[in-house]
């Protein structure tokens, strides 16, 4: 045995073991200490801690006022957020790398706290009343924070009983099932390769059945059947009224996915739209007008039209602005009849929500850089 205060490399295994054992009582004795104060409270021997719940309106179930983050550095994180989430909806955040996306779901979800600013959830100041809030929310992080030495059901288990839930195997049975992890319950969370688990994650943030799902990055890094899998609970789980809010750096995701979109950049919401209004009203729009004979050059009378000629000569694109889709195109098709050319189709095309995005990060950069020059 070693000396007091010394510990030889032989023993750590022993007291890895220990540790283990140790924290796994901690976390068992908290779980039986939280069901035993409800079970206190629902018989009235005890009474709730509450403060007041905040005024909010009834069809958001998140609100978000002048949220700001700024550290000892300098360094402004988050500056003066205004955002709403409305119940049942998928909302679908966009920015950069860095632009303050984990930053915002740490602050609503409790996890970071803010310089200045109100976040609630469901009518529920996060901050005064955090254990009401936190109860509303689920969030599967970017990082894989799991008790490597737990089992998957156990963990599930731990983690329903932190948030005071009382026991439903049932429950749990049906989430595991529906991220295929069913078969993988009693294995340790260790042994499991890394698509397993962030199954484990969404699980854990499933089980004490949130009202609000946060997705911080869910996807990235994973498998397509996960990637599948996910997306189907996530429309299952709409179904059901859950709220669902992402960030994703695919963003085929978001346009396949979201209701709104929000695009923060450097800190700021530069803009929240209903995604069909965002295609709308920002998205240019393509025309390819196919030809009964080819052309060797534009003639004179279109090139100050927005018309590129195809290397084969068969047809002509046209990039138009969709709120002028009207009169642009009619009157590019009285020029193509002036000038002899014989249509023999037509096929449009909207721009992807990533050209847009991209667009709106460049077009604020450009903004920012022309207001530091003044």
């Amino acid at each position: 045995m070693a000396a007091r205060g010394r510990v030889d490399i032989g023993e750590i295994p022993i007291y890895g073991v220990v540790l283990t054992l140790h924290c796994a009582g901690l976390n068992q004795l908290m779980v039986r200490r939280m069901l035993c104060l409800n079970r206190l409270r629902r018989s009235g021997l005890v009474a709730a801690a509450t403060s007041p719940a905040c005024e909010g309106s009834v069809d958001n179930i998140i609100q978000v006022n002048q949220l700001t983050k700024s550290y000892d550095s300098g360094f402004q994180a988050l500056k003066g957020v205004n955002l709403s989430i409305r119940r049942g909806e998928i909302f679908a955040l966009l920015g950069p790398n860095g632009a303050g996306k984990t930053t915002l779901i740490s602050i609503v979800c409790g996890l970071v706290n803010a310089s200045s600013g109100t976040v609630l959830v469901d009518g529920h100041d996060n901050v005064r009343d955090y254990r009401k809030a936190r109860s509303k929310i689920g969030l599967v992080p970017q990082e894989l924070t799991n008790n490597m030495f737990d089992s998957v059901w156990s963990t599930l288990k731990l983690s329903r009983g932190l948030f005071g839930k009382p026991p439903n195997d049932g429950l749990l049975e049906q989430i595991l099932r529906e991220l295929s992890l069913w078969d993988k319950r009693n294995d340790r969370i260790m042994n499991l390769s890394g698509g397993m688990k962030r199954r484990v994650l969404i699980a854990k943030a499933l089980s004490h059945e949130p009202d609000v799902l946060f997705l911080d990055e869910p996807t990235a890094g994973v498998d397509v059947e996960l990637r599948r899998d996910m997306w189907d609970m996530v429309r299952r789980l709409q179904q059901r009224g859950v709220t669902i809010i992402l960030t994703t750096h695919y963003i085929e995701e978001a346009e396949e996915m979201a209701d709104r979109i929000g695009v923060i950049s450097e800190g700021e919401i530069i803009l929240i739209e209903e995604k069909d209004k965002l295609m709308q009203q920002l998205g240019t729009k393509q025309l390819a007008i196919q030809l009964h004979s080819a052309l060797e050059q534009l003639p004179e009378s279109l090139r100050a039209d927005a018309l590129k000629l195809t290397p084969d000569g068969y047809s002509l694109i046209y990039t138009f602005d969709a709120q002028s889709e009207q009169t642009g195109i009619a009157e590019l098709l009285k020029k193509l009849d002036l000038a002899g050319i014989e249509v023999k189709d037509l096929h449009s095309s909207q721009s992807s929500l990533e050209d847009i995005f991209v667009g709106l990060v460049h077009k604020r950069r450009d903004e920012q850089r022309l207001g530091e020059s003044q």
